[in-house]
């Protein structure tokens, strides 16, 4: 068979491999008879809340194994349509079956990173804060290029984006902002992007044209919906009311309208600037709280306690999971799986799925791999 045949099929079987992994396979099937039997018995309907979490489990599991196995049926389908019309001369066929493979290939690839998206807040909204490491302008310009582009990001998924919190740099770009991203599986996509970030240019602020290097760091956590119970005691918070100094109009800055609540006992803080109403972003702030909390539980329970969040790590040397390198060369490099683009335009504009997708299928492998960072 062609080499590219060849190629996509070797694709194709690290994608199902990944899959049967993730799921368990022989306890995925014996599961999937399980629930097909609870939805059978008409008691389950007792307890709405029960049921509705049974059927979605149930719909998981079925589209993943009904997904696997039409992708494993094409796949053997389309080598023996190539084998037979290698073996006849065809090339027209030949190259029909090839371009099947490709599709088939990419289809699997999709298909992975979705079944993946099976945590417990996956599902989720998802805030998106950045903050600006040390270096004043050049780092603050980072970060408000690091918002634009996990916007573009948010926007070529279809989702709504919202500013919740922002606070300008002196001269360029944010020295911090809060995204919230409204969409299918937001959280069980961008979680991937929380670490510290590293760009390399020529600086447009330095008049003697010098190379900079600037940190900015990305935290991603779920919005906690009503399924998931996060308990917060009031004494362990610290309520402080402050001037909005964001956009937003002449009551929103004349008023001690924004809220910051600090949780003692981890050190997290929110704020919320985005509404009129002093109430309203008092509520916005308990649910940026109720999320990071949660975020910290899913991290323990994940066994990812190291990778402390990232208004703790240090925005610098040794910390970044990714660097976006633009003068003398181009080139994007994520530390953590390898991955690279040679367009960091493209990455910059919102191109963010095959970094994402490598940085899930870590997460199921467990895989280390060796990477060195660029210049």
């Amino acid at each position: 068979m062609r080499a590219e045949a060849q190629a996509h099929v070797d694709q194709i079987n690290d994608a199902l491999a990944l899959l049967r992994r993730f799921l368990d396979w022989d306890r995925a099937l014996r599961r999937l008879d399980e629930l097909n039997a609870k939805v059978e018995d008409q008691s389950l309907w007792n307890d709405p809340k029960q049921a509705q979490a049974v059927m979605r489990e149930r719909r998981r599991l079925d589209e993943a194994i009904t997904a696997t196995r039409a992708i494993e049926r094409e796949r053997d389908d389309t080598v023996e349509l190539i084998e037979l019309a290698e073996a006849e001369a065809d090339e027209a066929l030949a190259d029909e079956g090839v371009a099947s493979l490709a599709a088939l290939a990419e289809r699997a690839e999709r298909d992975k990173v979705a079944a993946l998206l099976a945590g417990e807040a996956d599902a989720n909204d998802t805030y998106v804060e950045v903050n600006a490491g040390a270096g004043g302008t050049e780092s603050q310009d980072w970060a408000g290029m690091l918002q634009r582009m996990y916007t573009r990001w948010a926007e070529r998924h279809g989702m709504k984006v919202e500013l919740i919190d922002y606070h300008a740099g002196e001269q360029a770009g944010i020295k911090s902002a809060t995204l919230l991203l409204k969409g299918e599986n937001a959280y069980g996509y961008a979680k991937t992007e929380s670490g510290v970030h590293r760009l390399v240019r020529i600086s447009p602020y330095d008049s003697n044209a010098r190379r900079h290097t600037s940190f900015a760091s990305v935290w991603v956590y779920p919005v906690v919906d009503d399924n998931i119970e996060v308990d917060i005691n009031d004494a362990d918070l610290r309520i402080d009311t402050f001037r909005s100094s964001g956009a937003g109009g002449q009551h929103i800055n004349t008023t001690d309208s924004a809220v910051r609540i600090t949780h003692l006992p981890t050190g997290i803080v929110v704020q919320s600037q985005s509404q009129r109403s002093q109430h309203k972003n008092r509520a916005e702030a308990f649910s940026q709280l109720r999320a990071k909390l949660f975020e910290l539980e899913l991290q323990k329970r994940e066994a990812e306690a190291n990778a402390a969040n990232a208004t703790k790590t240090d925005i610098g040397w040794g910390h970044q999971i990714r660097s976006y390198v633009l003068q003398p060369y181009q080139l994007v490099k994520d530390l953590r799986t390898g991955v690279t683009s040679t367009a960091p335009g493209d990455v910059l504009d919102g191109d963010l799925d095959p970094f994402m997708a490598a940085a899930l299928s870590q997460r199921v492998t467990g895989e280390k791999v060796e990477v060195e960072d660029v210049e």
